[in-house]
């Protein structure tokens, strides 16, 4: 259990009853009581999603609606580019998009994902970042947008290969959405936010719901034989599958779009010579990134043994020298490979795929081997 005093400082979830009630072990993440596993443990509910179908609390990230205020989606669209690299004024009403806050550096503030509701964009933020993200938003686009934080509504996400029967037995609409898709839907009855995405590598859907009504609907999801309730512990291993990046871990204020192997999210658009090139924070140092290549990168790294190397530990080029060339900002066992992996920063002339980096270890350098993500392939229904 927390301990008193750091429980009472912490916020919860709409749905914190619910873990404590089946078993939840609660853990402080990002100031919340949220549960990092349930009784059948993190194996079994990583395996679980893989193979069936798993629930998810994600109700502490941040969802804000943005509302132009001439009434043209087109108004609020460009607005955000002045924030972001991503082409927002391209995504269709009833679609979503990647995309990061920079800053003056071009490093990364926030990852987030923006929808396009019809009359006004649904943004989803991180936890740890979300009062920033808003007042950031409130800064720099008040004389265009109305910004709404949506703090009544939580957040659920259904993954796995079975997410979409479960999902269509309350929500006749399921089966025709793909990858990307988000709108208002109904589920059960209730009037929700649809989006057929995750953060898992999994086909699966996020469901933004009334705090009100949240507990019923997770109960009513639970109900089905094909679901069990996931934790952190898994939502992490999964991800890191998956290669997905962490906030504040695999990225951050010190690492830029490029750096972080993230160039697929910056359209055409909004590079050298696109239709609104540049216009956004870091700009300079982003783009020139994009055309002279950046010093460094993220990769994938397998180990050749059984043991974890960790975020944190340092990379190598070789086994003699003593500076280190990088590190792991993640890393763990895979159970869906049964093998350790990790990602980190390396120089991108170490970079390519199959090369040879050692980490240390417990005073070991152990050899690890550049690899390509995502390290279990994803099941997105396009």
């Amino acid at each position: 259990m927390l301990a008193r005093d750091v429980q009472d400082s912490l916020k919860r979830t709409p749905l914190h009853a619910l873990h404590v009630s089946l078993g939840g072990k609660m853990v402080p993440f990002a100031g919340y009581e949220m549960p990092v596993q349930y009784p059948a443990g993190v194996l079994k509910e990583h395996l679980h999603t893989r193979s069936s179908a798993g629930l998810f609390d994600v109700s502490h990230m941040g969802q804000i609606a943005l509302r132009p205020k001439s009434g043209r989606i087109e108004d609020a669209a460009k607005a955000l580019e002045g924030l972001v690299p991503q082409d927002i004024v391209a995504i269709p009403q009833g679609r979503q998009r990647y995309a990061q806050f920079t800053n003056a550096d071009g490093g990364i503030l926030d990852d987030l994902m923006v929808a396009n509701f019809g009359d006004h964009l649904f943004l989803v933020v991180n936890a740890a970042c979300k009062a920033e993200d808003e007042a950031h938003l409130r800064t720099n686009l008040s004389d265009d947008c109305l910004i709404d934080s949506l703090s009544q509504r939580a957040l659920i996400a259904l993954q796995g290969p079975k997410a979409e029967s479960v999902l269509a037995k309350l929500c006749a609409e399921a089966p025709s959405l793909r990858f990307m898709d988000a709108g208002p839907r109904k589920v059960d009855g209730i009037d929700c936010f649809v989006s057929r995405s995750g953060y898992t590598g999994e086909d699966g859907f996020e469901i933004s719901v009334p705090a009100a009504d949240a507990e019923r609907l997770a109960k009513t999801l639970l109900a089905d034989s094909d679901v069990l309730p996931i934790g952190l512990g898994a939502r992490d291993s999964l991800r890191l599958e998956a290669g997905l990046c962490l906030y504040g871990h695999d990225i951050d204020t010190t690492t830029t779009p490029v750096e972080a192997a993230l160039e697929w999210s910056v359209q055409k658009s909004r590079r050298t010579g696109g239709a609104r090139a540049g216009g956004f924070p870091g700009a300079e140092k982003i783009l020139g990134h994009f055309d002279q290549g950046a010093t460094r990168r993220r990769v994938g790294l397998k180990a050749e043994g059984r043991a974890p190397v960790r975020e944190g530990a340092a990379l190598f080029a070789d086994t003699t020298v003593s500076e280190p060339v990088g590190k792991v900002t993640s890393g763990g066992f895979g159970p869906s490979l049964n093998a350790p992996v990790a990602m980190g920063y390396v120089p991108t002339a170490l970079s390519a795929l199959g090369t040879t980096i050692y980490a240390e270890v417990r005073g070991q350098r152990l050899p690890l081997t550049v690899a390509a993500m995502p390290f279990v392939k994803n099941t997105y229904k396009r």
